[in-house]
């Protein structure tokens, strides 16, 4: 076999599948992986495919096409460092090594300083859609340098989720954008999927709704407004019955959300830059509180309150009353979520000197991507209209869907209070909307109370300069 166009690192589920991609739209692909046996099986399955397999690293750098183009799909932190390390030997100047993995956008950018002394050029590059969108179409996210970019396009597009407005790809920005903007799309992966977990505990526990009640609801709302892959996925789960014969499978499962970090660094990058992202970071929190089990199931016997358990039952025009209030706060916090988001991504572009267009990052998350949704397309339309704009929030479209939907919100938060069941996310997602339009908060009082303690000073409102006051004095 002739020179390979590509190499792939790294033959766990998504660098096999998406070494199949590309072998699949036309481009030879060299694959290697430090295990023997992952090689030896993705070989065994991908007979009479441009494919080579290599368990030497020598051989496999050397089979590629120069300038070489080698893409990493491996554990994030050390192993990318040792991976790199492995093959800086058989590299020559000029070669491309892309990072596809969840990467810290501060390493990517140690990553590129380091080899770019080197004469060795590096991209960090977020992969989102799973298994299923490696394999059939992902949306892409590289960062780097631009002329680098123009080497991988006319893979990249090949490969990447097609979507009437064009391949689910773009150049991001110089840097560690790329993994900055992956980092974001999680962090609003995180609020959109513990949303529709309080949508769904909600339905459950309130309006005492069976799963396949359920799964008819968010089969029905993937067919308006709400459209989107989660939501279509979330009611596929709520059918599956389980294999050993218990009931529905998704009653069976622990209520314990595992995490891989992407969620908490967006919450430290926002808190860096003085973003608020409530939606986000309550989401996270959920699943800390999740992961907690022991303790929760300790406290439960101790923590008076309310019996969610106990509301009373609705009939079925209160169940259909409900449904329609619940579908009307998912939206409208869902649009927070996508908010504080891209308002993360703004600051962060203006302080990094990216340049990250908003309205494009919306279109290439339109398709492929665990975020897809109908949703996407208005707010490539609202930044498109408007690439000023400080929060999507304010832009005249979504501010009438929002004065539309909020009685119901504030009906499903308030209700939720009373009978004791926790909507973590939802009832920040509308404490963060409120903050948003109120005038005057009440930091006035938690500014004296910091100059009181601590001399910090405040603000007036009726003159410039900083001011100190002796609160004890008479």
């Amino acid at each position: 076999m002739s020179e390979m166009a590509i190499g792939m690192v790294g033959l766990g589920v998504m660098g096999r599948n998406l070494a199949l991609n590309m072998e699949e739209k036309g481009f030879s692909v060299a694959a290697w992986d430090a295990w023997p046996e992952p090689v030896d099986r993705f070989i065994a399955a991908s007979a009479g495919k441009q494919i080579a397999g290599f368990k030497d690293l020598e051989a496999f750098v050397k089979s590629i096409q120069r300038p070489r183009r080698i893409i990493l799909l491996v554990k994030a932190g050390e192993v990318v460092d040792k991976t790199i390390a492995a093959l800086r030997p058989f590299l020559e100047p000029g070669d491309l090594i892309v990072d596809g993995g969840n990467e810290y956008y501060v390493n990517t950018e140690r990553r590129a300083k380091e080899l770019a002394a080197v004469g060795l050029r590096f991209f960090g590059m977020g992969v989102s859609g799973g298994e299923l969108g490696a394999r059939n179409g992902p949306s892409m996210m590289p960062g780097g340098d631009r002329d680098g970019y123009k080497e991988l396009e006319p893979i990249l597009t090949k490969i990447a989720a097609q979507h009437p407005d064009g391949p689910c790809v773009t150049y991001i920005g110089p840097g560690g954008s790329g993994h900055y903007v992956k980092m974001i799309h999680n962090g609003i992966e995180y609020g959109d999927m513990q949303l529709i977990a309080e949508a769904y505990d909600v339905l459950k526990t309130l309006g005492g709704m069976s799963n396949a009640e359920l799964a008819d609801v968010f089969d029905a709302w993937n067919h308006v407004e709400l459209e989107s892959y989660l939501i279509e996925i979330t009611a596929k789960i709520l059918r599956k019955k389980d294999p050993d014969g218990k009931g529905d499978l998704v009653d069976m499962i622990v209520d314990a959300t595992a995490q891989k970090g992407t969620g908490k660094w967006t919450v430290q990058e926002a808190a860096e830059l003085g973003v608020p992202v409530s939606t986000i970071a309550t989401s996270v929190e959920a699943r800390e509180l999740s992961f907690a089990r022991t303790e929760r199931l300790a406290a439960a016997k101790l923590l008076p309150g309310p019996d969610p358990a106990k509301a009373p039952a609705l009939d079925a025009e209160g169940k259909k009353r409900l449904i329609e209030d619940v579908r009307a706060a998912l939206y409208a916090a869902k649009a927070c979520s996508y908010a504080q988001g891209m308002n993360l991504l703004r600051v962060a572009s203006e302080t990094h000197q990216w340049d990250l267009h908003l309205g494009e990052l919306a279109r290439i998350w339109q398709a492929g991507c665990i975020i897809r949704a109908k949703f996407l397309g208005r707010i490539k339309a609202a930044f498109d209209r408007d690439t000023t704009l400080t929060n999507l929030l304010l832009d005249p479209s979504f501010r009438d869907e929002l004065a539309s939907r909020q009685d119901g919100w504030r009906r499903v938060v308030a209700a939720a209070a009373m009978a004791g069941l926790p909507l973590l996310t939802t009832g920040a997602s509308l404490g963060y909307y409120d903050s948003s339009r109120r005038e005057r908060l009440p930091a006035n009082l938690t500014q004296a109370q910091r100059d009181f303690f601590g001399s910090h000073t405040y603000k007036r409102l009726d003159k410039e300069g900083d001011f100190h006051t002796e609160w004890s004095a008479t």
